[in-house]
């Protein structure tokens, strides 16, 4: 039995320790978009058609458009797509559309079979679009002026056809705190892969997707993820399999996304997309929630057997706060937020247990009023 034991916290200690040495290695690949400070603005101005769908978003889609249409050295225009909102989205959208000719405003009375709502206004919008490249971003997220001029720099200096942002939340709750950089600390491997051009490298934002117009085209676009949950992420997977380069950063304040403030907000938030990144897949969600429990608990509960071995494992846990700190610096945050890190990382289990039960109990996905058959988004999910 003790030696059973020694075993299990020898291999939890080892274990954690080897992650966050290859999260401290990893991290250079995981940075803010560059100001590139020695590059001029294009002089030309290049064109971009932001696809922009909004349902009930009445409390953010104003700020969210002017920060578009107050975007630096880009020859702008912005697609928005009124999907069936209920509230003062589409009011809103019109007036400010009669305010400034760059904003153009469709709006989507009927649901289509076969689409998810969103998919399909950002379908909509990309047919209208006459930029070089195009937006997608959403509706909630605010982006300081110079963001889109940034991300074509930085594409024209690497050759990419796709830039993408993570997300940048607000400092709330201490959970809220620990959940982003833990957030982050789960994309470090992704940004490794594509922006090292590894042959099987995607990733992909709702935060922001700028991506040039005939790459987009050639991958197939919405029409491809009509039925896709996550179809920010396997928009980059459809260019990746095109043949075309991604850049992925860490958003931070360069993309301001109004999420909620504590971790427990986070799991709701996430429960459509956790099972469907797992393509649906019971038991890759189960043995991940089991995984991520028994080595959360031994690293919690290993220091008080007052062993080594058990000591070491505790060490071991401990130890992500280090490149959670680093995490934290990156975003501007506080380094105080890491050392909670170690502390919710069964909340990632229960965030996966959750979507998993709830997309299992409902048959299917509830999302925006609609509902959708487990069944069609299995068959039509891209893989």
């Amino acid at each position: 039995m003790r030696t059973t034991a020694t075993m299990l916290w020898w291999s939890v200690a080892g274990l954690a320790i080897a992650k966050t040495i290859r999260l401290l290695f990893d991290l250079r690949f995981a940075q803010r978009l560059p100001r590139l400070e020695n590059s001029t603005p294009n002089p030309a101005h290049p064109k971009v058609s932001v696809g922009l769908p909004a349902r009930n978003e009445e409390a953010c889609i104003e700020t969210s458009v002017r920060k578009l249409l107050a975007q630096e050295n880009v020859d702008l225009e912005i697609i928005a797509v009124n999907d069936r909102s209920s509230d003062q989205t589409a009011e809103i959208l019109n007036r400010l559309a009669q305010e400034d000719a760059r904003l153009v405003v469709i709006h989507v009375e009927e649901l289509p079979l076969g689409w998810l709502g969103k998919w399909h206004a950002c379908d909509a919008g990309a047919a209208l679009v006459t930029g070089d490249w195009i937006l997608f971003t959403d509706a909630d997220v605010w982006l300081k002026p110079d963001v889109i001029a940034r991300a074509i720099l930085v594409a024209d200096r690497d050759n990419a056809d796709h830039i993408c942002l993570t997300p940048g939340v607000a400092p709330g709750t201490a959970s809220g705190q620990a959940w982003h950089p833990a957030f982050l600390l789960g994309l470090v491997d992704w940004f490794k892969r594509v922006n090292q051009d590894k042959p099987k490298g995607y990733l992909g934002m709702g935060a922001l997707n700028l991506v040039r117009t005939a790459a987009y085209r050639a991958s197939g676009g919405y029409k491809k993820l009509r039925l896709t949950v996550v179809d920010d992420v396997k928009l980059g997977l459809l260019l990746r399999r095109a043949g075309k380069r991604t850049r992925g950063f860490i958003g931070g304040d360069d993309a301001e996304c109004h999420w909620p403030a504590h971790a427990f907000g986070m799991i709701k938030i996430m429960e459509k997309n956790y099972f469907a990144i797992l393509d649906y897949r019971v038991s890759v969600a189960v043995g991940l929630a089991i995984a991520l429990c028994l080595f959360w608990l031994a690293g919690l509960f290993g220091p008080f057997t007052g062993s080594l071995d058990g000591t070491a494992a505790g060490v071991g846990l401990v130890s992500f706060a280090i490149p959670s700190a680093l995490i934290a610096r990156k975003i501007r945050w506080s380094v105080g937020s890491a050392l909670l890190v170690p502390l919710i990382i069964p909340l990632g289990a229960v965030a996966v247990l959750n979507s998993a039960i709830v997309t299992l109990r409902q048959g299917g996905v509830i999302w925006r009023e609609s509902f959708y058959p487990l069944d069609l988004l299995r068959r039509w999910n891209v893989r």
